[in-house]
């Protein structure tokens, strides 16, 4: 009978030879030994052993990160994931100075940051608004609220529908979290930041193991700033314990808390001016250039969001390599704004509407979530297998007021406010314009495959079903809706590997948004029977981690949406659902060290959003014609960052942001606004004191550009910056 052969991976090997050579070390120099003792001249063959740095091997190394669990639920090199995956590292969102999501982002291909009416994280993702595709260790986290970072690892933005991972929502992508987590390795690090506008911001980070078994971290932070906008500050504060227990080597658990809390002014920019007159020629922001004038009222316009959660997650590998993950959230969410703000365009007169309304919203989160995984070989075929169950209960209640005497949602009180001095106060909130409550169950169940057929080829396959309950109680009308879907999102790649360090790959996945909306308060007796909508991203791409530091992406994709609500056209009282919106684009990403001293991270986005039927509704004003472009989805975007390390000592930067004109809302026929194209400069300065110090400053918009960062909607814009400045001043001790 022949002898058993052991296979073993090229990429493998010399790690075996390094490992048995080592393990041949103390019996070949006892053979030297005895050997030498009997004669001196024996010569020995040369053993070369070769290892990669241990720097080589980290997940996460400066810009560039090599490994993720979040789009498969498994650790696997990012290189053999078949979708576009941009992280944002640690060291990328300091050196950056970076405090929100909506910073995060610029340097993200086929994301755009949106206004959120300035009380609210919202982004746009290959074309798709949304509020709610956010997450935390993988657990939604949905509420229109701001988010810091101070307890922030890095970010992660998966693009494309995610409905096979995550459920319900994720159509144009998802925006994940990884927070700190507590260990072993000593953390101590205070952070003071004094800037521009009188911003003042001091955050703490630490951590040890308290004994084998239990490490101990905390992150905490407080910020008090104004802005470059006329009555326009905020407030914010929070604070992370948390807590990982390791009773064996085989169990982990995870345990955190946070109490977060964010108080600024609602700031809604300013409107558009109106087209020389005329409605259907585009119109443009209003005096970009007098960036400080608020519209409405600030002092009238507060916004408070609460953030109470806890979190848990245990981990147990079995001996059999059966390894299960069960993961809770429990989360209170406290919101409310009030905002008085421009209502429409200025017009010939040079006279413009306002609007003013008080929104309160309150919503528990209690998610659950379980992931098994194990290893199976069928013959030459390798088998890593993932099954799990997520049980998502969300109960949310929402009202808004507006003043006294207006008739629309919006609350418009006044329509002829001078745009010289557009300021206004209204009576009082004593109208109510809508008080609803859902309560919303999900549970999904879902398998995934990532197959290795041979070095060369692998695949990753899945299918996700949810059942989405919601109930839905209107008590204002006293209607109550129940409604069920039954969501099944598959995904399926395809990889080849012509090397080990690169891939090229193929994949299809699908996504589903119910008529509750992302926000789960949208159902309306009109829609309620009508089926989700529907996303369905193609997309191709090429992976190439050019040395272990640097990787370089390019992704090709076209994302429909499907079941898009609109008007009958026949009879406008009814409604119908249309395949209305097209994304077709190509994104490049470089991330990383191109040698040890310069480190980049660059994305360009070349992209065509669209609308594919004609919507319409009652109002034919509000008709969107065919072809029409998507909102927030600039043609070109581009993005790159350069820290140049001088030496032990110093080290600087050099960033640019830009891209081309965009619509702030999409175009119907009664008016559309323009966002005109701008390129803005950044850079920084760093320098290290001693080892226990060092500082940076970070300016932005060197040329200090007048620009239109981005919108809400055709009359709500926000000015971009001027050139300011942060200095930040770093303790390690």
């Amino acid at each position: 009978m022949s002898s058993p052969k052991i296979y073993v991976k090229p990429a493998y090997r010399s790690v075996c030879l390094a490992f048995g050579a080592l393990a041949l070390l103390p019996f070949l120099s006892t053979q030297v030994l005895a050997a030498g003792e009997a004669d001196s001249s024996l010569e020995l063959s040369t053993i070369e052993v070769k290892a990669k740095k241990s720097s080589d091997t980290k997940p996460i190394n400066g810009y560039n990160a090599s490994r993720s669990t979040t789009a498969t639920r498994t650790d696997t090199d990012l290189v053999n994931v078949p979708q576009a995956i941009t992280v944002i590292t640690r060291d990328f969102m300091n050196d950056q100075s970076m405090q929100s999501i909506a910073d995060a982002v610029r340097y993200v291909p086929g994301v755009q940051a949106a206004q959120g009416e300035g009380n609210r994280d919202q982004l746009v993702l290959r074309g798709n608004n949304t509020t709610s595709d956010l997450f935390v260790d993988g657990l939604r986290d949905d509420i229109q609220t701001y988010r810091d970072l101070y307890n922030t690892d890095r970010i992660e933005v998966l693009k494309g529908p995610n409905g096979m991972i995550f459920g319900r929502g994720g159509a144009g992508g998802v925006v994940n979290r990884v927070s700190k987590k507590a260990g072993w390795d000593p953390v101590k690090d205070i952070s003071m930041t004094y800037g521009s506008f009188d911003q003042h911001r001091i955050s703490a980070d630490y951590g040890q193991g308290l004994n084998e078994v239990l490490a101990f971290r905390l992150n905490a932070v407080y910020e008090e700033a104004n802005s470059y906008r006329d009555g326009v500050d905020l407030k914010r504060y929070g604070i992370t314990p948390t807590f990982t227990i390791k009773p064996s080597d085989k169990t982990q658990i995870e345990l955190s808390a946070e109490y977060f809390k964010d108080e600024r002014i609602a700031d809604r920019g300013v409107p558009s001016l109106r087209g020389a007159g005329n409605v259907q020629l585009k119109n443009r922001p209003y005096q970009i250039g007098n960036e400080d004038q608020f519209f409405g009222n600030a002092r009238l316009s507060p916004t408070e969001n609460e953030t109470v959660a806890f979190n848990a997650a245990i981990t147990h590998a079995f001996d059999n390599g059966v390894q299960v993950k069960n993961s809770t959230r429990l989360a209170f969410y406290d919101k409310y704004y009030q905002n008085v703000f421009a209502n429409s365009a200025v017009d010939n007169a040079n006279l413009l509407s306002i609007a003013a309304y008080r929104d309160d919203t309150k919503r528990e989160n209690l998610i659950n979530q379980t992931d098994v995984t194990f290893s199976v070989n069928t013959g030459a075929i390798e088998h890593k297998l993932l099954t799990g169950l997520e049980i998502n209960l969300q109960d949310t209640d929402n009202k808004r007021t507006a003043p006294t005497g207006t008739t629309d949602d919006n609350g418009t009180f006044r329509t002829d406010v001078s745009a010289n001095n557009p300021f206004a106060t209204p009576v009082n909130f004593n109208r109510p314009v809508r008080n609803q409550q859902s309560t919303v169950t999900v549970t999904g169940i879902y398998l995934q495959d990532q197959i290795v057929f041979n070095p060369q080829w692998q695949a990753v396959v899945g299918v996700r079903h949810d059942h989405v309950d919601t109930d839905y109680t209107n008590l204002i009308t006293n209607t109550n809706l129940n409604v069920s879907n039954n969501l099944l999102s598959p995904r399926a790649g395809l990889i080849f590997k012509p090397t080990t360090d690169s891939s090229i790959y193929a994949n299809y996945s699908t996504s589903y948004v119910p008529r509750a909306g992302d926000q789960l308060i949208s159902l309306t007796v009109t829609n309620a029977a009508l089926s989700p909508e529907k996303f369905i991203n193609k997309e191709i791409g090429a992976k190439w981690d050019v040395h272990p530091n640097l990787a370089l992406t390019a992704a090709i994709f076209k994302l429909e949406r499907q079941n898009v609500l609109a008007a009958d056209p026949s009879n406008t009282a009814n409604s119908i659902l249309l395949d209305g919106q097209e994304t077709t684009g190509l994104e490049v990403s470089l991330s990383g060290k191109i040698t040890d001293q310069w480190q980049v991270m660059s994305g360009v986005t070349l992209q065509e959003g669209e609308i594919t039927e004609r919507l319409a509704n009652s109002n034919a004003n509000n008709v969107i014609n065919k072809g029409a472009q998507l909102a927030l989805t600039p043609t070109r975007s581009f993005s790159l960052w350069n820290k140049y390390q001088i030496n032990d000592t110093w080290a600087v930067a050099l960033g640019m942001v830009s891209r081309s004109e965009m619509y702030a809302a999409t175009p119907t026929v009664g008016a559309s606004t323009v966002l005109p194209g701008y390129t803005r400069f950044d850079a920084a300065i760093f320098a290290k004191i001693n080892p226990n110090w060092d500082a940076q400053i970070n300016i932005e918009n060197l040329s200090n550009k007048d620009y239109a960062l981005y919108a809400h909607n055709n009359n709500n814009i926000t000015p971009g910056a001027p050139l300011n400045a942060r200095a930040t001043l770093n303790y390690h001790f």
